[in-house]
């Protein structure tokens, strides 16, 4: 029997499960309002933070940190990789921290934290479907400046395996599937899944795509270089993954309290989840129009799910371009135990890191 110890570092929550083999022994997430985290100085610096919640949680449950055999994080930052299970070794943890990928995210956190517990009490570690897996067609690569192009960094954790879990459903494999599938939570993002791969998506944490409790969403170029007249490159970059959105709006990323706000009646309140919400709506349908319109299903889920009036909305507004399906929540912690489970067996391979990006540039 294997130990696994799961270790998802979110931006508004640390979430980790203990699985025995395929048995999940428990699963807990501790919430970790903006605030909170805008304490650090950089998201590296939350890893004492971060550890100390683990160790805690561990402690609490009766676990004993000693008895972990394999130690699985969520991953991201690092050069763009392709999916599936990948080792963690000190490469992909240096290329992690020193955001090598051009993001800053605190799923990130995960392969840091696996590897200096792993370091630190032995065992094997693992990391899959990083948040920049990279499968973007070359259209969406693209921009309007030679030299800069649009970079793949979404929730493919937890994208793709809800994405495969309903192709089951649906009796049919996620590979021969067209979904468009809103992860809508601290973050969010929309993406084009066409027979197994994302070719196209908001980018989330880099300033595409609705804003969120904790980012910015996209805003006119002319916009953003007025807000840099009388703020800091760093300023922005904060915007972008931790301190934009509702947490701009409102100074708190706790979407229960701006959800009551809502239902209170407050104008502001209102506008402003009405407009998040709008904004994930147009985007399904710029990722319709990817998909030439032939969308088997369209998947909203992330935390956020759990609010009805954003079900409805979405049903409202995109329900004529493929059927709405709910995943409220995530897989994340489940998928990642299932597929290291099957390196361990024997059943995949995992791959190694390979320190250079899926797409490095046009031959021109």
């Amino acid at each position: 029997m294997s130990r696994l110890l799961i270790i998802n570092p979110g931006s508004t929550s640390t979430k980790i499960s203990v699985f025995d083999d395929e048995r999940e022994v428990f699963t807990q997430s501790v919430f970790h309002d903006a605030p909170e985290l805008l304490k650090y100085p950089s998201t590296n610096a939350q890893m004492p933070f971060r550890e100390k919640v683990i160790r805690e949680i561990l402690d609490s449950r009766g676990i004993d940190i000693r008895s972990i055999d394999v130690w699985v994080g969520r991953g991201g930052c690092a050069c763009s990789q392709k999916a599936g299970v990948m080792e963690i070794d000190s490469r992909l943890v240096e290329d992690t921290a020193a955001d090598k990928g051009g993001s800053d995210h605190p799923a990130k956190l995960g392969v840091m934290l696996a590897y200096k517990l792993c370091s630190e009490y032995g065992g094997k570690m693992y990391t899959l479907n990083p948040t920049n897996v990279d499968e973007l067609c070359d259209s969406a690569r693209i921009t309007g400046i030679a030299g800069l192009y649009r970079r793949a960094q979404t929730h493919v954790l937890n994208q793709k395996a809800v994405a495969r879990v309903h192709a089951l459903k649906l009796g049919r494999n996620y590979n021969d599937c067209n979904f468009i599938v809103c992860h809508i939570d601290g973050g969010i993002t929309v993406t084009a899944h066409s027979k197994g791969k994302m070719t196209d998506s908001t980018e989330g944490a880099g300033g595409d795509g609705p804003f969120s409790p904790t980012r910015l969403g996209s805003i006119p170029v002319m916009e953003v270089a007025k807000y840099l007249e009388n703020h800091t490159v760093e300023e922005l970059k904060a915007m972008c993954s931790r301190s934009g959105g509702f947490v701009s709006h409102f100074g708190t990323s706790n979407a229960d309290t701006i959800h009551a706000m809502v239902e209170a009646g407050n104008p502001k309140a209102c506008t402003v989840w009405n407009a998040m919400v709008y904004q994930i709506c147009k985007s399904v349908g710029a990722m319709a129009a990817v998909l030439d319109g032939k969308v088997d299903s369209i998947i909203l889920t992330g935390g956020l799910v759990r609010f009805k009036d954003i079900v409805e909305t979405i049903e409202t507004k995109c329900s004529w371009i493929a059927p709405v399906v709910c995943y409220p929540g995530e897989m994340e912690q489940e998928e990642m135990a299932r597929a290291v489970l099957q390196v361990l067996q024997g059943r995949k391979q995992a791959f190694r890191y390979s320190g250079i990006p899926v797409f490095t540039g046009f031959a021109w």
